[in-house]
């Protein structure tokens, strides 16, 4: 019966920590401040606000004292915020980089009811129709800036040594590619030749895989491709390789058709119309989306999963930093129950030593979220990264990004797990016997 009375507390507690982890961290920061604010006004113009901040100052200055046993708290809450702002640092990384891949100006056309390019199909006659629709901007020759495209899977050997093979997107591209993304830029050799089997590579595919350094011969499909030059874009591009659109489509007999068409439009506000003219044309059954929603709908599943891997390690990290925090305030309670004594002896009430408790338990608690949101930036901020990229059919290359709002986010679960963690013992204190506590030695 003892057993099952603990383990129905302790199972209570966990979905306290549960519970109250998200019910703080879903508050806006409006709202946090003005509790602050409210909070701050009641200590410096109560008389019970005053005496919880007295007895705060006490507890804290004998803190070196309990050095070891404050560490406890300070290390597990530093570690839960070190691999939770990591683990979400991965998801804003991926969806930042599939978002700088799109713009408002830019479109993607697609067969109709494809997901993704990997799905799509379109025909020689389909591509030409849709190059030439109202909306499109024009070069300085006059031509459609519209680029029929053909994407396709290829393996690689990783660069890790291993000898193991990934897989690696390869897109097919026409003249027109280099003047709809501007932001892809030659660092190193040359562009390929139009008509001939060479190919260039993106920085993220450099590094991922081996062999991809100019002048240097790779075999894709069945044939051998020279790597022409490397280029940089900041964005998903940087995880492909790109060809000459009919050299890549006779290699993998893809005949005269492509996956998509990316246009770039005379202005954002020319999508509407251009969306609208290959709606109504009856010898299209096509989507259309702007690049910048077409990129983040990609990013979305992915995204969506690693935040929730993060917060459910996260959870379970925390409900072990929590055990960790009562452990440790319980028994810094006990050690000073004859000082709490006194006080409640003197005319302190109970509230006050409630929050003074609590206070010092989400004093370390804070400064174990800061030494977690600071770990978490130094190791990992700009750390490279891979994985597969959703609805495409190759490695995605991308950098974790520990933002500021992953930080406050770190934090606000650190100040929740010292509310919890605190909140018991604090109870304790306020309860403890005045005349068995001062007979105690």
């Amino acid at each position: 019966m003892n057993k099952l009375k603990s383990f129905l507390r302790s199972f209570s507690l966990c979905l306290i920590v549960v519970a109250g982890i998200v019910a703080w961290t879903a508050l806006p920061w409006p709202v946090l401040l003005a509790l602050a604010v409210l909070f701050a006004l009641w200590m410096l113009l109560a008389r019970s606000g005053r005496q919880a901040g007295s007895v705060t100052r006490v507890g804290v200055s004998t803190l070196p004292q309990r050095l070891g046993a404050s560490s406890v708290v300070v290390i597990g809450i530093a570690g839960v915020v070190a691999v939770l702002v990591s683990m979400l640092a991965m998801g804003a990384g991926y969806q930042q980089t599939l978002g700088r891949s799109g713009s408002a100006d830019t479109a993607i056309v697609l067969r109709g009811g494809s997901a993704s390019e990997v799905s799509s199909v379109l025909d020689n006659a389909s591509t030409t129709v849709i190059a030439q629709a109202p909306g499109i901007a024009r070069d300085a020759a006059g031509k459609p800036i519209a680029s029929p495209e053909l994407v396709v899977a290829a393996n690689l050997p990783l660069n890790d040594g291993s000898g193991d093979e990934g897989s690696v997107q390869m897109r097919g591209v026409g003249e027109q590619a280099w003047t709809l993304r501007p932001e892809v830029k030659i660092v190193s050799g040359r562009k390929f030749k139009p008509g001939l089997r060479e190919l260039v590579v993106g920085k993220g595919a450099q590094r991922q895989f081996a062999g991809l350094a100019p002048g240097r011969e790779i075999k894709l499909g069945s044939q051998v491709w020279t790597v022409a030059g490397v280029f940089e874009s900041g964005n998903a591009m940087d995880s492909e390789l790109w060809g000459d659109s009919n050299v890549v489509a006779d290699t993998y007999r893809r005949g005269s058709s492509r996956t998509s068409v990316f246009v770039r439009l005379t202005s954002p506000a020319a999508y509407d119309a251009f969306k609208a003219a290959l709606a109504a044309d009856p010898r299209l059954q096509v989507d259309t989306s702007t690049t910048l929603d077409y990129f983040r709908k990609q990013s979305e599943g992915v995204t969506k999963a690693i935040t929730i891997i993060g917060i459910v390690v996260g959870v379970i990290m925390a409900i072990g930093a929590v055990f960790g925090a009562l452990n440790t305030m319980f028994a810094t309670v006990a050690t000073r129950a004859r000082e709490i004594a006194t006080l409640r002896a003197i005319g302190f009430r109970g509230l006050p030593v409630v929050v003074a408790v609590m206070l010092e338990t989400m004093l370390l608690a804070l400064l174990g979220g800061l030494v977690g949101g600071a770990l978490a930036w130094l190791v990992f901020n700009g750390y490279s990264a891979s994985t597969l990229a959703q609805g495409t059919v190759g490695t995605l290359s991308f950098k974790l990004a520990v933002t500021p709002a992953l930080l406050w986010t770190g934090l606000k679960w650190a100040l929740a797990i010292g509310f919890i963690g605190g909140l018991f013992p604090a109870v304790r204190a306020a309860r403890l016997p005045v005349t068995t506590a001062l007979r105690e030695l």
